[in-house]
């Protein structure tokens, strides 16, 4: 497997007139991963997603996906890469045959057998009209258009946020199959904290324009502790080790950074869930200095 990132962005930001969508966007993402953008609405997770894939140009930084720029539209970049919006867009009066078709004509790596067999098992018939499908059916035809492109790096925006829970489920499960089969880099934004945990093993977690965190997330939870002890009047957010902190009448609990620091006397030290790092992160206030040691660091 190639050690070349899958995606690297240098100080990358997008600004429409005034504001900044996008700010200080430094990443690198591994190779042959799957890794969860996460962030609330406005947070410039699909601002982050069009830039890769070609889709925007950045007002300033780079971007590159192994090694090329898909902002200069080279051919090379873009046949390596796939894209899902979260609309699942698909000519509602076409076939599913049609798209198969289309799909073929406009992707030089396309397969569309694999994606016909795919459709198949799942039973969805290739003479059925796209607007005809389900919410989930569509999807499933959307990723599987999208896999057959045969991209190296695969960039969905919150492709499940519409569906039910059973074809998010199937959905995932597809997804799962088609990772699991060859070298796939996998980038997914989504709201669902909780269910990335399942497919996800990279964390990206985004607001206000900003990267606040980004690592492997085995090693993330591992680097975070729950501090629990006696109330403190101590304001600690000052702290670059400190991501958050909550008071109760009697106690403090504090989020923190740190693995061998330690432990106050009369203080307890618990392991963190990933739904309530990401949740810690999104609280705590954007500071450019701090937020750019912070993503360079993980």
């Amino acid at each position: 497997m190639t050690t070349q990132p899958a995606l690297l962005t240098r100080n990358l930001g997008k600004r429409y007139r005034r504001a900044w969508a996008l700010r200080d966007c430094t990443l690198e993402l591994p190779p042959g991963r799957v890794t969860a953008l996460v962030g609330p609405n406005g947070a410039g997770k699909t601002t982050l997603l069009r830039l890769s894939v070609g889709l925007l140009t950045p007002t300033v930084g780079s971007v590159e996906v192994f090694g090329e720029s898909p902002a200069t539209n080279s051919v090379r970049a873009l046949t390596r890469i796939g894209f899902l919006a979260q609309d699942h867009p698909l000519y509602r009066q076409f076939t599913v045959a049609d798209l198969l078709r289309f799909g073929r004509s406009c992707n030089v790596r396309f397969d569309g057998e694999s994606a016909a067999r795919r459709l198949t098992r799942l039973g969805i018939s290739l003479d059925a009209r796209a607007g005809a499908l389900s919410g989930g059916q569509q999807s499933q035809v959307a990723l599987a258009l999208a896999l057959a492109k045969r991209p190296d790096l695969l960039v969905l925006d919150e492709p499940t946020s519409s569906l039910d829970p059973l074809a998010r489920q199937e959905f995932q499960q597809t997804l799962m199959s088609a990772v699991a089969d060859g070298e796939l880099t996998v980038l997914f934004s989504s709201h669902a904290v909780h269910e990335l945990e399942r497919v996800c093993d990279h964390l990206v977690v985004m607001n206000h324009g900003r990267v606040m965190l980004s690592g492997d997330i085995d090693a993330l939870l591992a680097e975070h502790r729950l501090l629990v002890g006696p109330r403190v009047t101590t304001d600690h957010r000052g702290s670059r080790s400190v991501v958050d902190v909550k008071h109760s009448d009697r106690h403090t609990t504090m989020l923190v950074r740190q693995t061998a620091a330690p432990i106050m006397p009369g203080w307890q030290a618990n392991p963190v869930g990933l739904e309530e790092l990401v949740l810690a992160y999104l609280r705590r206030p954007v500071d450019a200095e701090a937020v750019g040691s912070r993503a360079e660091a993980a």
